[in-house]
C-alpha cells in the first residue's frame, strides 16, 4: 500500500507539473501575442503620425506665413522655426527627413511660405532662396481673348462655370471689392456705362499655376488681375508723367493685340494710332467693329462699319470706352515705347503681313496690290 501510494503521489505531481507547464506556455504565448499586437499597433500609429507629419498642414490653404532664417542657421534651428510658425507638424521628424534625404546648405533670408507646402517644397525653397510649390494644375490664357472666351477656358479647367464667372466679374460688388484691393489698377473708368464688361482687358494672358483642386471664382479672377498688376506696375510712373491711366494703356494695348502679329508691327501700329489720334482722325480699326457686333467674322463688310456702337472706331474718334481683349506684355510695352513714324495707314495682306503708308493715295495703291490683286 505504501509503495503504491508513493507512486500515485509521484504521478499526481507529474500531472500537476505538466499542467503548470501548459499554463506557463499559454501565459507566455498570450504575452507574446499581446507584445506583438502592442508593437504592431504602436508601429501603425507611429507610421500614421510620421506620415501625417510629412504632409502639408493645410493642403488647400492659399495663405502665406513670413519667416526669417538667420545667417548660419542649422537644420535644428530651421526645423524649430518652421514648427513654431505652423508650417510643419513636428520639428524632429522634419529634421530627420531632411537628414535622410541628405538636404543641407540652406539659404538665410525672409520667406513667404505656405501651409499648403510639402516638406520637399519647403526644403527646396530653403536651399535655393526661392519659394517653390507644386501646382495641382496649370491654366493657360492666350493673348487677345475676350472675357467671354476666357470664361470658356476657365470653365474647361475648373469647376467655375462660364455663367458664374461672367456674373461675378460684371457684379458691382465685385468691382468695388477689386478697386479696394487694386486701387492703382482698377479705377472708376471701368464703370463707364458704355463698357460691355468692366474687367475686359484686365485679366492678364499667361500660364497660371493653381494650388487648389477647385479654386473659387474669386481666386481665379484675382490671380489673373495679379498678372495685370505685375505687368503694368513698372509703367505707372511713366503713365502718370504723361497724364495717362492704366485703363487708357490697356485699351490701347488691346487694339494692338488684335491687329498685330509681330513685335515690330505692334510698335509701328502704335505709331499709326498715335499719329491719327494727334490729328483727330478716327482710328478705323476692324477689331473694334467686330467687338461692337459681338461676333467673329473673317471679313468686315461696309455695312458692318456703320454699326452704331461706342466701340466702333469708324464711327467714333479716339479710343473705344475700354479694352476689346486681353493684351499681352508685348502689346503693353509697344504702347509705352512705340515706333517714331509718319505713317497714318496700314493694311494686312492675305498672308497677314502688314503694309504701312504715309498718305491715303499710298494706302490705296497698297490695297490695290495686296487686297484687290491689281
Amino acid at each position: 500500500m505504501a509503495k503504491g501510494s508513493k507512486k500515485d503521489v509521484m504521478f499526481e505531481r507529474m500531472q500537476e507539473q505538466k499542467k503548470e507547464v501548459k499554463v506557463v506556455r499559454k501565459i507566455v504565448f498570450w504575452i507574446a501575442i499581446a507584445l506583438i499586437l502592442v508593437v504592431a499597433v504602436g508601429g501603425f500609429f507611429t507610421y500614421r503620425y510620421i506620415k501625417s507629419a510629412l504632409e502639408p498642414i493645410e493642403a488647400e490653404s492659399d495663405k502665406t506665413v513670413q519667416i526669417e532664417v538667420p545667417i548660419g542657421s542649422g537644420l535644428d534651428t530651421i526645423s524649430q522655426i518652421l514648427e513654431e510658425k505652423g508650417l510643419i507638424k513636428n520639428a524632429k521628424i522634419f529634421k530627420y527627413y531632411a537628414k535622410v534625404n541628405n538636404e543641407s546648405d540652406f539659404q538665410a533670408g525672409t520667406y513667404e511660405l505656405s501651409k499648403a507646402m510639402t516638406p520637399d517644397e519647403l526644403l527646396k525653397s530653403l536651399k535655393t532662396g526661392k519659394v517653390y510649390r507644386t501646382p495641382v494644375f496649370s491654366m493657360t490664357i492666350p493673348e487677345g481673348l475676350t472675357v467671354e472666351q476666357i470664361a470658356e477656358r476657365i470653365a474647361a479647367k475648373t469647376t467655375v462655370t462660364k455663367e458664374e464667372f461672367l456674373t461675378y466679374i460684371d457684379s458691382d460688388d465685385t468691382i468695388m471689392n477689386l478697386q479696394a484691393i487694386y486701387p492703382e489698377i482698377i479705377t472708376d473708368e471701368v464703370k463707364n456705362e458704355n463698357i460691355r464688361h468692366p474687367l475686359e482687358g484686365y485679366l492678364f494672358p499667361a500660364t497660371y499655376p493653381f494650388y487648389e483642386k477647385e479654386p473659387t471664382v474669386q481666386t481665379v479672377v484675382e490671380t489673373l488681375i495679379d498678372g495685370t498688376k505685375a505687368n503694368v506696375t513698372p509703367y505707372l510712373a511713366a503713365l502718370e508723367e504723361e497724364k495717362k491711366s492704366v485703363h487708357w494703356l490697356l485699351t490701347f494695348a488691346s487694339l494692338l493685340e488684335r491687329e498685330a502679329t509681330a513685335q515690330a508691327d505692334r510698335q509701328t501700329i502704335a505709331s499709326v494710332f498715335n499719329n491719327r489720334l494727334k490729328e483727330g482722325m478716327p482710328l478705323q480699326t476692324d477689331p473694334t467693329v467686330l467687338y461692337s457686333l459681338g461676333e467673329h467674322k473673317d471679313k468686315v463688310s461696309l455695312k458692318d462699319l456703320e454699326v452704331n456702337n461706342a466701340y466702333n472706331t469708324y464711327q467714333n474718334k479716339g479710343l473705344p470706352p475700354g479694352p476689346i481683349a486681353a493684351p499681352g506684355a508685348a502689346s503693353i510695352e509697344a504702347v509705352i515705347d512705340p515706333s517714331d513714324t509718319s505713317y497714318f495707314y496700314f493694311l494686312a495682306d492675305k498672308t497677314g503681313k502688314n503694309h504701312f503708308a504715309k498718305t491715303y493715295d499710298e494706302h490705296l495703291k497698297l490695297k490695290a496690290k495686296y487686297i484687290d490683286g491689281k
